[in-house]
């Protein structure tokens, strides 16, 4: 089988992420690598929280604690939502990790000594209200592309412009919002993506037409603007350090690694801590270095990361000289909305992760969010379709399915799988059905289309209870009841074929589904669909259980609430 390298964007480090940054990288990142692991792949999913910049040392000021034991702190709480979340990382670093540190070093001195870096004396915007340089992102004002009045110094989140804070219009301080700003000298490093352009563009031009038309058509725009040499250092406290056996100066001066030049380094560097865990039995350069033919490297982003993942991080890759990895397909995502607007922590508009799972579990998420992931435009969130996808798909279709087969073979023939007659025309009819269905789920999961997937899922619940309905077997057991003990242990067995293939989007439910037959030695990871169509996994006498409602239905009371508490659509 092959072996799949999976990323996601790493999240920022300062603050719980909201519903839009789950759906828009970790969660379909992790669905994915629940798939190829059921389906026999060597999977590695590698994540780290981005930790360096501006934003860290503010938030830790703010604390009043150091920036490195904030930054302890805010991973350990990221971490618990995403374990909460049930995202299965094989490893889940820090991009402040030593091993970060450590080759980011190496990729800057090779960049350097392939001619790619250069050291340039450059005038930069310096704040004597905030007595310091700012950084990029901390100087804000009018785009002066869209006309966007609250676009940062790096880039504007309006209309994804990458910019320069000397670019923008009317420019005031995010620290202190002071517009006495001036313009002052001082060194910093570049890196000539000038000089990278074609190797880019030959690069990009062999692999875009495997991509989605969203991440191909960001990477195609940046490099038909040209790629621009780019400041890849900082005058910040936090950071990975400039070496100072390489540029011994800017080190003097305290210049660490702009945090986009150091982010996308740390799915290597992290890939390391994973390997430094266990060295005996981990080797991290089988996954990055000289691998092309023999890993599939998959990247899960939203849109506003692609530019960076697409252009700039291949091109630092190019400059180095050396065979590391590079991303085989780029799965990008566009914005999951709040009722057509922004999430918003200020204006407490929007739902976060944390706050989601203290309303409910984690799988009533995941499968919402996939359902309806912001694939091929913006998808909205509200609670009026959280609410009807919820009680239609989950309790109703998988949920009561699931209970009134398994309540009603216990009363009328106890704890066991019945037996019944040999499967007839109707049974042979649904196990076509179901292969044709799981075939599909099977194809869609290949090809990353997600929301294809869950129709195809929820297609494959739909027909038991079809199968259901039209057996009938609380009518077949008045007359005839070993036909009803065969449409009662065939629902069972599409019971454990949803428990198997389920898995990917509700885990959690899936393993309660699983585990509530008693099955010896029940291994499978995944049924195929000429498997399927058989149906006869779960053989008569097995015993069973009937396990807790699977998914509650949700009220108008709860909309309500939820509504009352997260806010609604916006003003007009």
């Amino acid at each position: 089988m092959a072996r799949h390298l999976i990323t996601s964007a790493l999240p920022y480090i300062n603050g719980i992420k909201h519903l839009g940054n789950m759906v828009g990288s970790m969660l379909p990142a992790d669905v994915y690598s629940r798939y190829l692991r059921q389906r026999g792949h060597d999977v590695l999913y590698i994540c780290a929280t981005d930790e360096h910049g501006t934003p860290a040392e503010l938030a830790a000021k703010e604390q009043g604690i150091p920036v490195a034991d904030f930054c302890a702190q805010a991973h350990d709480a990221q971490r618990a939502v995403y374990d909460g979340f049930a995202l299965a990382f094989d490893y889940f670093g820090r991009s402040s990790s030593e091993q970060n540190v450590e080759i980011t070093q190496h990729f800057a001195r090779r960049l350097n000594e392939n001619g790619f870096i250069e050291e340039r004396a450059i005038r930069q915007v310096y704040s004597p209200t905030d007595g310091r340089f700012l950084p990029d992102r901390y100087v804000e004002g009018t785009c002066p592309h869209c006309g966007y009045d609250k676009a940062r110094g790096d880039q504007c989140e309006n209309c994804t412009r990458v910019l320069d804070p000397t670019d923008l219009i009317n420019p005031r301080s995010a620290i202190s919002g002071s517009t006495d700003l001036e313009v002052r000298e001082t060194k910093h490093l570049f890196l000539l993506q000038s000089k990278l352009q074609h190797e880019v563009e030959e690069w990009v031009t062999a692999h875009e037409a495997e991509w989605p038309q969203l991440a191909s058509s960001i990477a195609r725009k940046w490099l038909n603007e040209g790629l621009h040499d780019r400041a890849i250092t900082r005058d910040l406290d936090w950071g990975v350090p400039v070496p100072s056996d390489t540029w011994p100066e800017l080190a003097a001066e305290g210049k660490v690694f702009y945090v986009w030049f150091d982010a996308p380094i740390e799915y290597i560097g992290a890939t390391k801590e994973w390997a430094d865990l266990d060295p005996a039995n981990r080797d991290w350069k089988s996954w990055w270095y000289d691998v092309d033919a023999d890993v599939r490297y998959t990247e899960f982003m939203a849109k506003d990361n692609v530019p960076f993942h697409t252009v700039m991080f291949p091109a630092t890759e190019l400059g180095v000289r050396e065979p590391w990895k590079k991303v085989d397909y780029v799965k990008a995502f566009n914005w999951l909305t709040y009722y057509g607007g922004k999430f918003s922590t200020s204006q407490k508009r929007g739902v976060f992760t944390d706050q989601a799972l203290d309303i409910l579990p984690a799988d009533y998420w995941r499968y919402f969010l996939i359902a309806n992931a912001p694939e091929s435009d913006d998808s909205s969130f509200t609670w009026e379709h959280f609410t009807a996808t919820v009680n239609k798909d989950l309790a109703d279709t998988l949920g009561n399915f699931v209970n009134r087969v398994l309540s009603f073979s216990k009363k009328r023939f106890g704890e066991e799988v019945p037996a019944g007659g040999e499967p007839g025309e109707a049974e042979t009819k649904l196990g076509e059905q179901i292969a044709d269905l799981l075939a599909e789920y099977e194809q869609q999961m290949e090809s990353l289309q997600f929301r294809k997937a869950a129709a195809a899922l929820r297609a494959l619940w739909s027909a038991g209870n079809s199968y259901l309905e039209e057996k009938a077997p609380w009518l077949e057991i008045k007359t005839n009841p070993e036909a009803a003990a065969l449409t009662l242990r065939t629902a069972m067995n599409l019971i454990h074929l949803y428990a198997v293939v389920s898995e990917p989007f509700i885990p959690t439910t899936a393993a309660t589904m699983r585990q509530a037959f008693a099955l010896k030695d029940d291994t499978a990871t995944w049924t195929t669909p000429p498997e399927a169509k058989s149906l006869t996994t779960l053989t008569p006498g097995i015993p069973f259980t009937v396990p807790p409602v699977l998914f509650a239905k949700l009220t108008d009371e709860d909309l309500e609430n939820y509504k009352e508490r997260f806010g609604g659509a916006p003003a007009a």
